[in-house]
């Protein structure tokens, strides 16, 4: 009969503590994010942390009722310091790849923004127009093929500025490493300055980081060209990393985007952030 008791309890205690864990789980979420990135993501003159993802991340982990800790890290080994337990997910502007799936898993979309050429406005470049406004980089049909060669012709042996690790890098060196220098940056900012400064002829960038930047009295000398650029190696949009074990993390970031994306919210900061609604569809 003792026998048979233990037997029983045993189970049960098993059955309370797997039920413990699950209510506790993702309490607490340590977020990483470059701050180094605006409006994405930025530090400012206090030394705190504000820009899109900031807010959203906030909004996120209140629907999530968790408690989030958001941190920064430097863009270069933000996947490598997810994947060694430094924190749970990333918030930077991390575009959804075929090759980052291979190393971290994704939550559903939360932003996507075009990919362009940014130049000064005192290089002859500024005079580079193209037939298309729009290019996607799939299943390319003819008149998006004229436009990419235009592209290459008018680049070809120019010196181009990406940053590290972005899909940026990756378009650079699969359409333009044999036509232009492609010049690999860690920072932005530096990237920024090396155009201003003439020693970058153009730049590729997010056009969601340019135009609100163009549209300051900092940006006032660089000038968007060519044709908005989706699809391809620039993914398909812009998500929440998490280690790929942990797909109860992404699934969680998920539900929350999509309610944030059903109630406006997310619009709202985009719109806030970026001047224009960058925000994911449902």
């Amino acid at each position: 009969m003792k026998q048979l008791k233990i037997l029983l309890i045993v189970p049960f205690l098993l059955f309370v503590l797997v039920i413990q864990g699950m209510a506790g789980e993702w309490q607490k979420i340590k977020i990483a994010t470059e701050g180094a990135y605006p409006p994405w993501n930025d530090t400012n003159a206090s030394g705190n942390l504000v820009g899109f993802e900031i807010e959203l991340a906030q909004d996120l982990c209140a629907r999530m009722n968790a408690a989030c800790k958001i941190i920064p890290q430097k863009w270069r080994g933000i996947i490598k310091g997810l994947n060694a337990g430094k924190y749970d997910a990333i918030m930077a502007a991390m575009s959804i790849t075929e090759d980052r799936k291979k190393l971290v898993k994704f939550s559903r979309n939360y932003a996507g923004t075009p990919n362009v050429f940014v130049v000064r406005k005192d290089h002859p470049l500024a005079n580079f127009r193209s037939d298309l406004k729009q290019l996607t980089i799939d299943d390319i049909s003819p008149a998006e093929q004229a436009a990419l060669d235009a592209i290459f012709m008018a680049f070809k042996g120019k010196i181009i500025g990406v940053q590290v690790a972005t899909t940026h890098a990756k378009f650079a060196d699969q359409y333009m490493g044999d036509l232009a220098e492609i010049r690999i940056y860690d920072f932005q900012h530096t990237i920024d300055l090396d155009l201003y400064q003439g020693r970058l002829d153009a730049v590729i960038g997010d056009f969601s980081y340019w135009q609100p930047l163009i549209q300051t009295e900092q940006g006032k000398d660089y000038k968007i060209v060519g044709p908005h650029m989706t699809g391809g190696p620039f993914g398909g949009g812009v998500g929440v990393a998490v280690r790929k074990k942990d797909q109860d993390l992404a699934d969680k970031f998920s539900r929350a985007i999509e309610e944030a994306i059903k109630d406006g919210n997310i619009k709202k900061m985009a719109v806030k952030w970026f001047g224009y609604d960058a925000s994911a569809q449902e």
